[in-house]
């Protein structure tokens, strides 16, 4: 039976590498998957080629195209350097709100959720509102409105199935040790491009070598939360609410192979790890095929003549995972407050104007005001981010270069 996706940010990271997925697949079983309907938010050249791609397939750009000699939208113009025709056709919807009528007009089985930041709570929770299983790459849907998204998917009888490599070796892990057997979870950080740098050093790290991750492939501000470890922060708050365990049950690791991706210890004492090479398209085809298992078409890991290493981060070089753990036992908001002063410094550091270092400091300003307010609905949620996001702004005002 074929299964229908919409694949959200598909000209970035995730959606090239879901792309990839579904194509190596329908080689192997045609007619496995049908792509339905895409995203992008700018990447208009990026979405115009994957229109070549799946002619059937609805469209959605968050910003306008470009225009063809300022004479407006462009439409077939032999000016235009991609020479895309017929773009009133192809783009289906456009807008702040393209993505949502995508999901309102789309019928699919699985929307696959690639989009960066904020903006991703929005489209899961269409996702869900209108029965659809949702494959989340989106971490800051989790950290900003989790208890929404799971009322819907619980009412709705449809799933969350994670595709972050940590949070999907987890999610494996716990199907197969039973949650009420475990008693910690572990997840893993590469550490990024500065675990062995002088920490004197930090505060000189340019926005270009804060971007080069020394392990996956990822986009820019995912690469430089990784660089901080607010990624892993991020990753903390999201195993925190996706499996139901205390903040003080998860741990964090460094392991600088990326060979090892979460690890489960059962009430016996025993540790469970789950191993696989460092490919994103590992979790991605496994949430595809959720809750079938199929054979990776990716490769296998082979253990001969590894070597791995884990260690425990050092607190006073990713101050990011001590925040997001004051933010968990300070409750949603504070998660908010936390993703939201953090995308607002990473903004600011990768424009030059503050330092490195200083992501952390907007980050603690942030949190250090008043956050012990609900947000248990879209509105609510949304107001702690603008609020957050005025305070980072302020902070940032007053220590950029």
């Amino acid at each position: 039976m074929t299964k229908k996706l919409i694949i959200l940010g598909a000209t970035g990271s995730i959606g090239r590498q879901t792309l990839e997925c579904v194509q190596k697949a329908n080689r192997r079983v045609p007619g496995s998957f049908e792509v339905a309907g895409l995203s992008a938010n700018r990447d208009f050249e990026g979405l115009m080629n994957l229109a070549e791609e799946y002619p059937e397939a609805l469209l959605a750009l968050g910003a306008p195209p470009p225009s063809a000699g300022g004479g407006g939208p462009l439409a077939g113009s032999s000016s235009s350097p991609t020479n895309h025709r017929d773009v009133s056709r192809r783009l289906s919807f456009v807008g702040g709100d393209a993505v949502t009528k995508l999901l309102d007009n789309c019928d699919a089985d699985l929307v696959v959720n690639g989009i960066a930041g904020s903006p991703g709570l929005m489209a899961s929770h269409a996702s869900l509102r209108r029965g659809m299983s949702l494959a989340l790459a989106n971490k800051e849907s989790v950290v900003m409105g989790y208890s929404l998204l799971a009322s819907l998917a619980e009412a709705r009888k449809i799933a969350i199935i994670p595709v972050d490599s940590e949070h999907a070796a987890l999610f494996q892990l716990v199907r197969r040790c039973g949650a009420k057997s475990i008693r910690e979870l572990c997840i893993t950080a590469s550490g990024g491009p500065f675990r062995d740098r002088p920490l004197a050093d930090l505060s000189t790290i340019s926005p270009a070598q804060a971007a080069a991750h020394p392990v996956w492939k990822m986009g820019r501000k995912i690469s430089i939360d990784s660089a901080t470890l607010a990624n892993k922060g991020l990753e903390l708050i999201e195993a925190v609410r996706l499996f139901g365990f205390s903040e003080k049950a998860v741990r964090v690791l460094i392991h600088p192979e990326s060979l090892v991706h979460a690890l489960v210890r059962t009430i016996d004492g025993s540790l469970y790890a789950n191993l696989s090479k460092p490919d994103m398209r590992l979790p991605i085809d496994i949430a595809l095929h959720w809750p079938e298992e199929r054979e990776s078409a990716f490769g296998k890991l082979d253990l001969a003549g590894k070597t791995m290493s884990f260690f425990d981060p050092d607190p006073s070089r990713f101050p990011m995972l001590r925040l997001a753990r004051e933010a968990l036992r300070q409750g949603e908001s504070a998660t908010i407050a936390y993703n939201a002063s953090n995308e607002i410094a990473v903004g600011a550091f990768d424009e030059g104007r503050i330092r490195f270092t200083d992501i952390a400091s907007v980050v603690a300003d942030t949190l250090s005001a008043d956050w012990s307010f609900p947000a248990g609905d879209l509105d609510s949620i949304f107001y702690h981010d603008d609020k957050a996001r005025e305070r980072a702004r302020a902070f940032v005002a007053e220590i950029q270069c």
